[in-house]
Order: C-alpha cells, then structure tokens, then sequence
C-alpha cells in the first residue's frame, strides 16, 4: 500500500452518494496532505446536495492554509449550482495537491464533463466512497450500478473504493467490518482496489490490523458537536 502520500497523480476527485462520507473524508485528505505539502486545495463540485458541503467550512481550512474553489456566487442567502471558472487555477498548477469533491449522486458528476479531458491527460485519481449502511449502496448490485452511473455521467473511471461505512456517531467496528465485506464484493466484481478504511478517531483506534486499505482516522468537520 502506497500510503496517502505516495499516489501516482496530484489530482484526487471524490465521488459516493450524498450521506456516505465524502465530503468529511476530502476534508481530512485535504488535512492530511497539508503536512506534507504546502499547495493543497479542495475545489467543491457538489451542485446537488444543499448542505454539508466543504464551501462550508471556508474559513477554518483557509486558516490551516487550504484554498477552496467552489460556487460562482459568493453570497450566503442564495444557493445556485454553478461552478467557479476559477477550479481550473488549482487543476492547472501542477505543484497543487486537488481534491475534487463531488456531487452526491451519478447526475451530480456530470460537472467534471467541462474537465474530462484535461484529467484524463495529466491523470488522476478517482476514489469512490462505499457506505454500505446507505439503503442507495448497501448491496453489491446496488453500488456496482451507483458506480457505473458515475462513470457513464462522468465520463471517468473510478480508480480505487474507501469503506466509510458508518452510522453517524452511534458508529461501530461492526459497521466498518460490515462494510469491508461489501466492498470485498464490489472490488471482485469491478476489479478495483479496496485503497482505505475511513472512520472516526475513537472507532479508527479499535479496527483490526488486518482491515483492507489504509486505515484513517476521521475528524468531524461537517457535524457540530451537538449533531447526532
């Protein structure tokens, strides 16, 4: 296992249904790479979900040095599902580490269209988030058809799975076993690689050595502490 630094391409788009873990899981790969590299960004591409979106926490990843690219409208009583031309500044700096959060269902991918080609020629890497507690992806069918609709709205392969399987706070070791074995499944049955196991800190320390990808430990950004 390469680890999270050693991908092959600096680019990293994320892709999952909405309620899986995406967003929490890009920000704290975003956190992660910042230790080691001083250009890091997150450009938020979610144009379908409403809430829980990286845009949202702005100002506390600025403060850790993160840029953020995300809606063309900066303004906080409206909602609008544009994207800035300005994620073409981070996708274009070859010494940026990207990640590319993405809208929580196979139509919402279909904002990486306008950057298809220019991923395809400098490469990437494309993480699908699995949770297998979600009605939408909780059996192999299910999420191999999830899949195969990002990539036909995408127009992009996914590259590698990450088992997030959880229940929001009340999460076990149970949900994330319960989940490696679903990933198992897809990874068989698409031939990709199961590449990390996500889950909060307190239930990232009780997980097996032997579960499949690297383990990470989560931090909540995106739910208030008051949050179930």
């Amino acid at each position: 296992m390469d680890g999270i630094y050693g991908f092959e391409h600096r680019i990293r788009i994320v892709t999952g249904h909405y309620g899986s873990g995406k967003t929490e899981f890009s920000l704290n790969l975003a956190v992660r790479l910042k230790k080691q590299y001083d250009n890091v960004a997150i450009a938020d591409l979610d144009v379908i979900n409403l809430y829980f979106r990286s845009r949202e926490k702005e100002d506390e990843l600025k403060k850790l040095g993160i840029r953020i690219f995300s809606s063309s409208v900066k303004a906080t009583a409206v909602d609008i599902p544009a994207v800035s031309a300005d994620i073409m500044t981070p996708i274009e700096d070859n010494n940026c580490q990207l990640i590319m959060d993405v809208g929580g269902n196979p139509a919402g991918t279909r904002t990486l269209g306008r950057y298809r080609n220019f991923l395809k020629n400098i490469g990437f890497q494309h993480l699908f988030i699995l949770n297998a507690n979600r009605p939408e992806t909780n059996t192999c069918e299910k999420a191999v058809d999830f899949i195969n609709g990002i990539r036909a709205q995408s127009g992009l392969d996914i590259t590698g799975i990450v088992n997030t399987t959880h229940m929001l706070k009340a999460t076990t070791v149970d949900d994330l076993l319960k989940g490696q074995q679903l990933c198992r499944e897809v990874s068989k049955t698409l031939d990709l690689p199961i590449l990390y196991t996500a889950a909060m800190e307190e239930v990232a320390k009780q997980l097996p050595e032997n579960m499949d990808g690297e383990i990470i430990p989560l931090k909540l950004f995106m739910r208030e502490g008051w949050m179930m």
